[in-house]
């Protein structure tokens, strides 16, 4: 059924805008309220943002003539919503109220209408217990001022018609915003539910005496958002803050009921703008705030990991997937980026220290690790690799299988304990590399790249062999697309070689042409006595065209190399032990769990950054004059003098003990 009528219960502060983008959009509306002063205030405040939307040239006289005849207003809503298609509820945060327009709405609209509640926290399943058509029951989240917030949360409820749900997504598009689908009906949906966690901290800061507001909102500003927490909840309603943690302390955890100054606040009419006070005087229509020296009590770092622990629990109980999170806050907090973004700049150990910091400092469970970030796979979280808690909505202790392994192509990624991820090429029996190969290794080696919780990449080959070397599966017509194609294979081993983590290659079985050449892209080679290197490659008609040539002659020099390449000769593992072709001899058996536990000691006793810069130094120095080289080695310590982990590391030699380097 095609929407056309649209019925908006509701003249308040969104109602009246719902209705106007409705409006603007061609559709035809009916504002209804039982107030008959609420729909006159709501008719002269359309009136006037039509009038500026003219004004600012994003309509024309005509649009906005159009869009005000397109709207009606009506006190009874019975016979509002008798020819409507769809109806938007948008009264008061009231499980009853909302409870109670739904069933009259239900009765009195057309069996094919749509029901949709803008709540901004309640369940949908809770709200459709009042329609006699709860299948057709659905929540359709605007954000506020409606029409300037391009977000809109779609959140089926548990009974509602798949079709229901995306006929409404698809309406979004027509209204030009963007929606975001939840995939499992919660308190809060997304943005809300990660909101209200910000919402408990800065009331509990308030009753812990740690900062006032004035000193906690200049310290916002200087972060760079355009209000502070406490001038935002005046602007909005400090009713709504208190409201919202009162119903999530019903409806998820009791903790949230924790923070008290809110609602001690309600009790005595400071409610914000709307009253002329709430945390400041806004009797001159804007919000008065006193002089004060930014908090040093509170940091960026404490916002970003409880939004990061609500964004990981959202994902551990199947509410939403990382793309429409990050997606949500962005458009939904008007943010420059979401916690997502943030979780990826930041390692596991950094996130949980901070909420445990919080969770032990404010008494509360809320601020408490995230079971995904108490096991260390907030990586898995945040990149989807979460199977989603069974039942309803809300905390659960309830034990999930194991992330599943990242599988790109012919290239599998195992992200192991203690720092160490394991690239295998996955292709038995000879695991030979072909077009397919080089680009899931592409995509691997940016998954890992900026993955803080990874220092060492074990890169290794299905089975008993590394890598028999390149398989041509891709037609290649003349010599211009064969330069490509090696073009290809050499811009590969090349981001290997400068990826900033240690890379250990495991030799075993054969390590022939483009596997040797692989193995020579990786910082260390491990290598079982018996495995065969070889460089066919002028045996066949070719040169080694992955690097091979450049990098073995720096490794052994030109005369062993040239033995290699211009005689194709083989040579075990042992003997390139021998030569310095690889940096360490290694039993037949289990080779690869020997290089895992190699990966891990270096992983943990190597500071990360110094390893970021000695690889560059290794892999520039070469290519430069010694003086310059010299210069970049003066510049690299310099920069690792100001590092936390030098600091740490200095510590830890003369405490005796192993350092914890947190590559800062």
């Amino acid at each position: 059924m095609a929407i056309e009528r649209v019925t908006v219960v509701g003249a308040g502060d969104m109602g009246h805008g719902i209705a106007e983008l409705f409006a603007v959009n061609g559709f035809h509306v009916t504002l209804v309220d039982k107030f008959p002063q609420a729909l006159e205030k709501a008719q002269a405040r359309i009136a006037s943002s039509l009038d500026r939307l003219v004004e600012k040239g994003k309509l024309t006289k005509e649009q906005s003539s159009e869009a005000k005849s397109k709207i009606a207003y009506a006190g009874d809503l019975g016979g509002a919503v008798s020819a409507a298609d769809l109806v938007v509820e948008a009264v008061p945060e009231s499980v009853e109220l909302k409870k109670g327009v739904i069933r009259e709405a239900s009765a009195s609209a057309p069996a094919g209408a749509i029901f949709a509640s803008n709540t901004s926290n309640i369940r949908i399943s809770d709200l459709a217990e009042a329609a006699n058509r709860p299948h057709r029951v659905v929540g359709m989240h605007f954000f506020n001022p409606p029409m300037l917030m391009k977000l809109v949360e779609v959140i089926p409820g548990a009974k509602t018609d798949p079709a229901v749900a995306q006929e409404v997504f698809d309406l979004c598009g027509k209204l030009g915003r963007t929606a975001v689908k939840v995939q499992k009906d919660s308190p809060g949906f997304i943005v809300n539910r990660i909101n209200a966690a910000d919402t408990l901290f800065f009331c509990l800061l308030l009753d812990r005496g740690v900062a006032s507001p004035s000193e906690v909102d200049r310290f916002a500003r200087g972060q760079g958002l355009p209000m502070g927490p406490y001038e935002l909840l005046d602007f909005v309603g400090v009713d709504v803050g208190a409201d919202s943690l009162a119903y999530f302390a019903s409806a998820l955890s009791p903790e949230y009921g924790k923070g008290t100054t809110f609602a001690k606040m309600v009790k005595e009419g400071r409610l914000g703008k709307k009253t002329g006070r709430g945390f400041y005087d806004w009797s001159s229509g804007k919000a008065e705030i006193p002089k004060a020296d930014p908090t040093d009590k509170v940091s960026i770092m404490d916002i970003f990991a409880l939004e990061i622990n609500e964004s990981v629990k959202l994902l551990e109980e199947g509410v939403a997937t990382p793309d429409d999170i990050e997606r949500g806050v962005v458009l939904g907090m008007n943010r420059p980026f979401g916690p997502i973004s943030v979780a990826k700049d930041l390692s596991n150990a950094e996130v949980k220290a901070k909420l445990e910091e919080l969770s032990a400092k404010y008494e509360c469970g809320v601020f408490a690790p995230a079971r995904s970030i108490a096991e260390g796979r907030l990586r898995d979280a945040i990149e989807g690799r979460l199977h989603p808690m069974s039942g309803e909505a809300g905390p659960s202790t309830e034990a999930r299988a194991p992330a599943p392994e990242a599988t790109r192509g012919a290239i599998r990624l195992e992200r192991l304990e203690g720092g160490v991820a394991k690239v295998v090429i996955a292709r038995p029996r000879l695991n030979l590399i072909n077009g397919e190969v080089l680009d899931g290794l592409n995509g691997v080696l940016t998954d890992l790249w900026n993955d803080r919780e990874i220092r060492a990449i074990v890169v290794t080959g299905e089975g008993t062999v590394f890598s028999a070397g390149f398989e041509m599966t891709k037609f290649v017509s003349d010599a211009a697309g064969m330069m490509e194609f090696a073009r290809k294979g050499e811009r590969t081993m090349r981001r290997l070689s400068e990826i900033p983590k240690l890379t250990i290659a495991v030799l075993k079985g054969y390590a022939l042409g483009g596997g040797l050449e692989l193995a020579l892209a990786c910082d260390l080679r491990l290598a079982t006595e018996d495995v065969e290197l070889k460089f066919p490659e002028l045996a066949r008609g070719l040169v080694p065209a992955w690097s091979g040539t450049q990098r073995l002659s720096r490794l052994v020099g030109l005369s062993r190399a040239s033995s290699m390449i211009l005689a194709c000769e083989s040579v075990t593992g042992k003997r390139a032990y021998e030569m310095g072709l690889v940096n360490r001899v290694i039993q037949a058996v289990e080779p690869d769990e020997q290089a895992v536990k190699y990966a891990r000691e270096l992983a943990s006793s190597e500071a990360p950054v110094a390893v970021m810069l000695a690889k560059k130094l290794l892999n520039k120095g070469s290519e430069v004059p010694t003086d310059v080289g010299l210069e970049m080695e003066e510049m690299a310590a310099g920069v690792l003098f100001g590092t936390e982990d030098l600091k740490e590391g200095i510590s830890a030699f003369l405490g005796k003990r192993k350092p914890e380097f947190k590559g800062k």
